[in-house]
């Protein structure tokens, strides 16, 4: 290999079912590939439904062999959930950085009182990952149009340190998300980019 060949890039999504961790996902690779990297993805679903962990992984250079992130390698953790968040650090690497957004979502082990929510969760996550970034991901995506476009928000942070143009981005929001929310994810990804 040459010399100029790039460095395979890795970034994990974690969320709840329901918050649109896979479609985020799904957005970044399109993207990605539209530029015109190799991409390379994978799911984690858990219980997919609302209040389960769903993970995604999105790994990107010009020549990509595993899908999966290994572990201490990801240069940015989107976190749609706290908690989340925290779970999956052992995927960052050291000097990486979380796009959080300040959700929080009970797990079902909180709901039936087995554990309690940490209280410093949003703390402990700039702690651990210095230089990290939380927002209220919902709030911006409701002023946008669709509190269900947080994940967009978020999108917009992590596409401030990436080659693709904002009018690439825009291009697969509008053939990715459906035609009654393609606006306000827009406004929503547009949030997000003034955030970063």
């Amino acid at each position: 290999m040459s010399a100029a060949v790039t460095e395979t890039r890795s970034v994990v999504f974690a969320g709840v079912g329901g918050q649109g961790t896979i479609t985020a996902a799904n957005i970044l690779s399109q993207v990605l590939v539209a530029h015109g990297f190799d991409v390379k993805t994978s799911e984690v679903h858990g219980m997919a439904q609302r209040g389960g962990s769903v993970t995604s992984m999105v790994r990107f250079g010009d020549v990509v062999f595993s899908p999966l992130v290994p572990l201490a390698s990801a240069e940015t953790i989107i976190a749609t959930e706290l908690l989340e968040g925290l779970r999956s650090l052992e995927f960052l690497a050291a000097g990486g950085r979380v796009i959080a957004s300040r959700t929080r979502v009970d797990p079902l082990s909180v709901l039936q009182g087995a554990v309690k929510y940490p209280a410093d969760a949003e703390e402990r996550l700039l702690e651990l990952a210095p230089g990290s970034i939380v927002v209220d991901a919902a709030d911006f995506a409701r002023e946008a149009g669709n509190e269900r476009a947080a994940n967009t928000v978020l999108l917009g942070i992590l596409s401030a340190t990436l080659p693709p143009d904002e009018a690439e981005w825009m291009s697969v929001i509008e053939r990715l998300v459906k035609a009654k929310a393609v606006e306000a994810n827009k406004a929503a990804f547009a949030a997000g980019r003034r955030l970063a």
